[in-house]
């Protein structure tokens, strides 16, 4: 089965994607689909996948998950294609693990474990790998850890894989304790720092836009395409681990900051949510939530609604204003294309856009704007004209509607957000009315 491009030439996967039967029954998620996702999160780490399968389940095996004869079925399938490993896309329990892992004589990775890899190959920063490490810490706690020798060590990660002459974690209970304990303490600085540099923007302040979505919904590209920055931005699942920011200038003057985050997915592991809860406080930070969708993708509804789950799980209130943007439509039908630009979008919120191309992204800024604008205020501003750097400095914090110049003064109409109120008082004390109707 195709997959998306993969980082690198790995060891050998076998991809069985565990489908209960009363799931199917009430998802509005195809059975194909999760297992191509679950393809594309193998190939994510640059394994290499030859073959993959969907397993029904029909009630739930304590000892292995699935049933005795679908477990018969992989074990002659695994002994004739000899995988190196096998990917069961589906939580399993340790006793379900080391009991699979010796029916079919093979290393066996459930999602939580292949996400939690791909994490720790993507995290580039010292509080990505520490927040990795976290979830990865809380999720091994219960389990044995041992030493597989017989797999190339694929690149990052945090030892699922194993590798010739690797240390494994080996430590007990209590040492792992002591780890967790130490880490949680780092993460608490590392989310003081976020804070106080939340509390910097405000005081500048600049609005911030968060940009979320589905893993490879497009968010990095119209990041970069937004801000001309170089994110990483491939056709690979949780390309971006590590949020990154920058300033984007609106259609009227004013300045934004639009933060990147990182990718949500089905199922995201509840170790993960926890982990990397400092960063996604940005979230929760932010002015303005825009919500990027790949509208070309088959199950873009069902996407949608596994965002708005871990948003939830975030505290992000459900009736919080959000930006719906509908992503990659580059790839639709040009007809289809054609209306989604003209406005015939489904919830008045949504907008349609093609980061790769550009298209649609003026009135993406446009509503950008609109969002952070609201409640503005009006105020009027007396000015000497020598006073260029007090003029200089109206113009860097906020919008200017109109100027006039007589007699050697400059007089400026101009529109801030409230919070911006008292430095304009404080820098510029007796020179500026607010006007009546802007309260």
């Amino acid at each position: 089965m195709p997959g998306p491009e993969k980082e690198s030439g790995g060891a050998t996967a076998f991809v069985v994607h565990v489908e209960p039967k009363a799931r199917s029954e009430r998802s509005p998620r195809d059975a194909q689909e999760r297992l191509a996702e679950a393809v594309g999160l193998t190939a994510a780490i640059g394994l290499e996948v030859i073959a993959a399968r969907i397993a029904p389940l029909g009630r739930p095996t304590p000892a292995t998950l699935i049933g005795s004869g679908k477990v018969g079925e992989i074990a002659e399938e695994a002994a004739r294609l000899k995988p190196e490993l096998v990917i069961v896309n589906a939580q399993l329990s340790p006793v379900q693990q080391r009991n699979l892992e010796k029916a079919w004589g093979t290393k066996v990775l459930d999602r939580t474990a292949l996400i939690l890899e791909i994490f720790g190959a993507r995290a580039a920063t010292r509080e990505g790998r520490l927040q990795v490490e976290l979830a990865h810490l809380t999720y091994q706690r219960s389990r044995l850890v041992r030493s597989w020798t017989h797999l190339e060590r694929q690149r990052g990660g945090f030892g699922f894989l194993g590798g010739p002459g690797e240390t494994q974690i080996e430590a007990d209970r209590r040492l792992i304790g002591e780890r967790i304990v130490k880490i949680k303490r780092e993460l608490e600085g590392v989310k003081r720092t976020r804070a106080l540099g939340r509390q910097a923007r405000q005081r500048v302040p600049f609005p911030v836009v968060a940009l979320v979505g589905y893993t490879n919904a497009g968010k990095s590209t119209l990041f970069n395409r937004l801000t001309k920055a170089e994110v990483l931005a491939k056709d690979l699942l949780f390309a971006t681990l590590d949020p990154t920011m920058r300033g984007v200038r609106l259609p009227g003057g004013a300045k934004v900051i639009l933060s990147d985050t990182v990718g949500f997915i089905a199922d995201l592991p509840t170790e993960l949510v926890a982990a990397f809860r400092a960063t996604l406080e940005e979230v929760l930070a932010a002015d303005v939530i825009v919500h990027v969708r790949d509208a070309a993708h088959g199950e873009s509804e069902a996407q949608k609604a596994d965002v708005l789950k871990v948003l939830s799980a975030l505290g992000v209130p459900e009736d919080r204003t959000m930006i719906e943007v509908l992503n990659k439509i580059d790839l639709l039908p040009a007809e289809v294309r054609a209306g989604l630009l003209a406005g015939n979008v489904q919830g008045k919120r949504a907008v349609a856009v093609s980061a790769l191309t550009g298209k649609g992204l003026e009135t993406l800024l446009a509503r950008f704007e609109a969002e952070v604008s609201r409640g503005n205020i009006d105020l009027d501003l007396s000015l000497d004209a020598s006073d260029g750097a007090g003029l200089a400095w109206a113009y860097r914090h906020a919008e200017v509607l109109a100027r006039r110049e007589r007699a050697g003064r400059i007089a400026l109409s101009l529109r801030t957000s409230p919070q911006n109120l008292a430095r304009f008082q404080n820098r510029f004390e007796g020179k500026i009315k607010q006007k009546q109707n802007s309260a």
